[in-house]
C-alpha cells in the first residue's frame, strides 16, 4: 500500500539495560470473579501484558512504542494520518542481518470488548495486512538502537465507522522471522456525529503503605523518597498539571506521616537492636504538602478512615475489632487541618472494592454515608448486565441504615491503567487500550447516557507521563467528558444485582491470628490511655489503625515487625508507670508502712489511685486512710509515698498486695510486699520500761540506806534502833535483805519504797500511735 510507510530515524545510544517487567500493585489481589466478561478481559490483558514484556526480556530484539499520533484519528484532515514511532535495541551481542521493522493492520471494526481483549492478547502476525519491511540498519548492529515511525491514513487501512481498529509493528530478520511484537488500537471517530459520550470520573488515590510503629518512630524512611522523588510525587504533579476534573481519595495516615516529618523524626528498622537514627526534618515534607495544596485547591475530596484499615477482615473478627472502624472516622480530621478545608464527598471504598453486607452496614454507620454519600465498589459485585453492554457506574444497595447509592468500577479499566507503565513501551500500549476501551463501551450502546468511573489501584505507581496523558485524553477525545466524583453520585441509580463478598477475597485480608495480636495491644493501650492526664503526649490510638491497615495485606513478614516493635514501646511506655516496693517491718502490732508509685515518663503527666489489701485481713488490717490521698497525679520523673496504718493480730510475716486502679476502675500495674511484726509494740516497751524504771529506784534506795548505815556505825553512836543479829539468823521478811557482809535493817526502820510502790503511777499508753 503506498499509503502506508515505514520511516527510520537516526540511531539513540545502546541502553546498557533490558527494560523491567511490568508488574500490577502487590497490594491488590486479582479479581476470581466472572462479571460482565471482565474478569476475561482483565485475564487477557494481564497475559498480554506478560507474554509481551517477557517476549522483549527473553528475545534478541527488544521492541517498544513510545508514542502513537494522534489519539483519534478523523475520515478526513490532519488527523486522518495516523503515526506511530518506537525503538528497537539489538540485544543478542552480535550482528542481526536483515534487520526491518513493518506495520500489521486489519480494516475490521472490533464488534465487542471481548473481541478487543482477544486481539491485545494475540500477536500481531493475526493481522492480515502488512506493510513492506524496512530495514533498520543502526539496530542491526551489536548492542544497536534505533528509532523507527510507521504511518498511514484512515482510508488506506479501512476504516470507516466510529469504533476502534487493531494494528501492530513486528521486527523480522533477514529469513523474515518475527524476533518481537506487539499489538495495539488505534480508535477512529468516523461519524460519530449524535452519540452520546461517556461520562468519565476519575478518583486520584493519595494512599500508602504504613511508615510508623508509633507516633514517633518511623519503621522506614522510604517516605521521604517518594515525596521528594517517587510516585506520591509523580501523581501530585500530574493533577497540577491538568485540567480534567478529579476527585482525590485521601487516607488521613499519609498526610499524618508527613506532617511529622516536618521535625525530627526517629527511623529505626524493626526487630532489631538498633537504637535508631535520628534525622533531621525533611524539606520534601513541606515541599509536597504545599504541592498538594495548590494541586488539589478546588477539587472535591473524600477520606478513607484513618490508615485504610481493611475493613472486611475486622469486621469479619466481629464487635471488638469492627468498632475500631469508627475509631479510623474519628481520626481523619488530619486532612482538613492539612489542606485546609474539609471533605465535599461522602465515599466509602473497601479495600479491593469488594464488601459484603455486613461491611456496607459497617462503613455506612461508622462512615456516615448517608443519602448523599457513595459506597466504590468493583463492578465484580454485581451480576453482569443481561443486555450485552458495559452498565452506568451508578447503582444502589439495601443496608441496616436504609439504600445508599454505589459507584462502581470497570475493573478491566482499572487494570489497564494500574498496570505498569515504567518500562519502556508500556504507557503508550496502556494510553491506547484505555482510548480503545472507552471507545468500545461508548460503541456498545452510543444513544444512552452513562458513566464510567476509574479509580486506579490504592498504590499506584504510573509512569509521569502517562498519569498526565491519560487525563489529557479524557478530556480531549470526543467520544468521553469529563465529569467530577459529585455528577456520578447524583445520576440516576441503575437497578443491579449485588451478588456479595466472594470467598475467593478471604484469603488476601489480614488474617485472624494477626488481628488477634493487634486486638491485644489494643488492649493494653486502652489500659495505658486511661492513665495518662492532660495534656496527653503519648497516644498509641493512630499506632493501633496502623496496624491494622489494608496496606499490610501480602506483605506479613513486615507488618509481624512493626506489630512487636509497637508492643515493645508500649511495654516500655507503661513499665515507667509502677509500683516501687520497699522492706516494711513493725516493731510491734501497729504501724505504718511506706508506699512508692513512680512515673518514669519523660514527657507525660499520669493519674491512678493506690489500693492496698492484706492477704490476710484476720491477721493484719489495713488501717483508715483518707481516699484523696491515694489518688496520685504525677508530673514526667515525679515519685511520691504514702504512709500506710496496720494493725497485726500476733507476730509473723504477712502479704499485703499493691494496685494501681486507672480513672475507670481497671487494675494498671500491681505489686505484694511482706510486712514482717513482732510481738513488742509501743504499749508493751512502755510497760517494759516502767518495770525496769521501779527497779532501778528500789536500788538506790537501799544504797543510799545502807550508806547511812556505814555512816552511823562509824560515828560509834550505836542508834541503830535493833540489836545486832546473830550470826546466822535470817532476817525479818518483811525487811530488804543488805549484802552479806552488812547486818539487815531492823522491822521497825522506814522506808519510802515499803509499800512497794515509787510516787505516783506509771504512765500508760491508750490509743493509736
Amino acid at each position: 500500500m503506498s499509503c502506508v510507510s515505514a520511516v527510520t530515524a537516526p540511531a539513540l545510544a545502546a541502553t546498557p539495560r533490558a527494560p523491567k517487567t511490568a508488574q500490577s500493585s502487590p497490594n491488590r489481589p486479582q479479581n476470581p470473579v466472572t462479571a460482565q466478561g471482565a474478569a476475561q478481559a482483565q485475564g487477557a490483558s494481564q497475559a498480554q501484558a506478560a507474554s509481551q514484556q517477557a517476549g522483549r526480556q527473553q528475545s534478541q530484539v527488544t521492541l517498544a512504542l513510545s508514542k502513537v499520533t494522534p489519539s483519534a484519528i478523523t475520515a478526513s484532515g490532519k488527523n486522518s494520518r495516523f503515526t506511530l514511532t518506537g525503538t528497537v535495541r539489538n540485544n543478542s551481542g552480535h550482528t542481526l542481518a536483515g534487520l526491518s521493522v513493518r506495520l500489521r493492520y486489519s480494516s475490521h471494526r472490533i464488534t465487542s470488548r471481548g473481541e478487543l481483549a482477544q486481539y491485545a492478547s494475540a500477536a500481531p502476525s493475526r493481522l492480515p495486512g502488512a506493510t513492506t519491511p524496512r530495514p533498520l540498519p543502526q539496530a542491526a548492529a551489536a548492542n544497536g538502537t534505533q528509532t523507527w515511525k510507521l504511518g498511514g491514513n484512515a482510508a488506506a487501512v479501512g476504516m470507516r465507522q466510529f469504533g476502534v481498529y487493531p494494528v501492530g509493528v513486528e521486527v523480522i530478520n533477514s529469513s523474515q522471522q518475527v524476533l518481537a511484537g506487539f499489538t495495539t488500537f488505534l480508535t477512529f471517530t468516523g461519524n460519530a456525529g449524535g452519540t452520546q459520550p461517556l461520562s468519565v470520573a476519575w478518583v486520584w488515590p493519595l494512599i500508602d503503605g504504613q511508615h510508623r510503629a508509633n507516633d514517633s518512630t518511623f519503621i522506614d524512611n522510604r517516605l521521604a523518597t517518594d515525596l521528594a522523588r517517587g510516585r506520591l510525587s509523580t501523581l501530585v504533579d500530574a493533577a497540577a498539571a491538568t485540567t480534567t476534573p478529579i476527585t482525590w481519595a485521601i487516607d488521613p495516615a499519609l498526610l499524618d506521616d508527613v506532617q511529622a516529618m516536618n521535625q525530627t523524626y526517629l527511623v529505626k528498622r524493626p526487630g532489631t537492636a538498633d537504637k535508631g537514627t535520628r534525622t533531621p526534618a525533611n524539606p520534601a515534607a513541606r515541599q509536597w504538602i504545599d504541592k498538594l495544596k495548590r494541586a488539589s485547591k478546588g477539587d472535591p475530596y473524600f477520606v478513607l478512615p484513618y490508615a485504610d484499615p481493611d475493613a472486611v477482615a475486622l469486621v469479619r473478627y466481629g464487635d471488638s475489632m469492627a468498632r475500631h472502624l469508627d475509631i479510623a472516622y474519628k481520626n481523619t480530621a488530619v486532612a482538613a487541618e492539612v489542606l485546609g478545608r474539609a471533605p465535599t464527598v461522602k465515599v466509602a471504598w473497601p479495600p479491593s472494592g469488594m464488601a459484603g453486607p455486613d461491611t456496607l452496614d459497617a462503613l455506612s454507620r461508622y462512615g456516615q454515608i448517608g443519602t448523599d454519600g457513595a459506597f466504590l465498589l468493583s463492578n465484580s459485585a454485581f451480576q453482569e448486565n443481561p443486555q450485552g453492554y458495559t452498565t452506568s457506574a451508578t447503582t444502589a444497595v439495601q443496608t441496616k441504615q436504609g439504600m445508599r447509592r454505589v459507584l462502581t468500577y470497570d475493573d478491566t479499566i482499572n487494570d489497564i491503567v494500574s498496570s505498569g507503565t515504567r518500562s519502556p513501551g508500556a504507557a503508550a500500549l496502556a494510553e491506547q487500550r484505555f482510548l480503545a476501551e472507552t471507545a468500545m463501551i461508548t460503541a456498545e450502546a452510543p444513544n444512552l447516557r452513562r458513566t464510567l468511573i476509574v479509580v486506579p489501584d490504592r498504590h499506584w505507581n504510573p509512569a509521569p507521563e502517562f498519569a498526565q496523558r491519560i487525563l489529557a485524553h479524557t478530556k480531549s477525545a470526543p467520544w468521553l467528558k469529563a465529569v467530577d466524583l459529585q455528577t456520578a453520585i447524583k445520576a440516576k441509580p441503575q437497578a443491579r444485582v449485588f451478588t456479595g463478598y466472594p470467598d475467593a477475597y478471604e484469603a488476601y485480608e489480614l488474617g485472624p491470628a494477626y488481628l488477634e495480636q493487634v486486638r491485644r495491644i489494643a488492649r493494653d493501650v486502652a489500659l495505658f490511655s486511661q492513665v495518662t492526664a492532660e495534656p496527653v503526649r503519648i497516644d498509641y490510638t493512630r499506632a493501633v489503625l496502623r496496624m491494622e491497615s489494608a496496606a499490610w495485606r501480602g506483605h506479613g513478614r513486615r507488618a509481624r515487625a512493626a506489630r512487636e516493635e509497637l508492643a515493645r514501646e508500649l511495654g516500655a511506655h507503661k513499665a515507667g508507670v509502677k509500683i516501687i516496693p520497699s522492706q516494711n517491718a513493725l516493731a510491734g502490732s501497729s504501724g505504718r508502712i511506706l508506699v512508692s508509685v513512680a512515673n518514669n515518663l519523660r514527657d507525660q503527666n499520669i493519674k491512678v489511685r493506690l489500693e492496698v489489701t492484706s492477704e490476710n485481713s484476720a491477721k493484719l488490717q489495713i488501717g483508715r486512710f483518707p481516699a484523696e490521698d491515694l489518688v496520685l497525679e504525677l508530673g514526667p520523673g515525679e515519685k511520691v509515698s504514702r504512709k500506710i496504718p496496720v494493725q497485726a493480730a500476733g507476730n509473723g510475716n504477712f502479704r499485703v498486695r499493691l494496685r494501681l486502679i486507672t480513672a475507670e476502675g481497671r487494675v494498671f500495674g500491681t505489686e505484694e510486699i511482706t510486712v514482717r511484726t513482732t510481738g513488742y509494740g509501743r504499749l508493751a516497751l512502755l510497760i517494759t520500761g516502767g518495770s525496769l524504771a521501779v527497779l532501778f529506784v528500789g536500788v538506790g534506795v537501799r544504797a543510799m540506806r545502807a550508806r547511812r548505815r556505814r555512816k552511823a556505825e562509824a560515828g560509834g553512836d550505836g542508834s541503830t534502833g535493833a540489836e545486832p543479829a546473830p550470826i546466822g539468823a535470817m532476817a525479818p521478811a518483811s525487811g530488804d535483805p543488805g549484802p552479806p557482809d552488812v547486818p539487815g535493817a531492823g522491822a521497825g526502820s522506814a522506808s519510802p519504797a515499803r509499800d512497794g510502790h515509787l510516787p505516783g503511777n506509771p504512765p500508760t499508753f491508750t490509743g493509736n500511735p
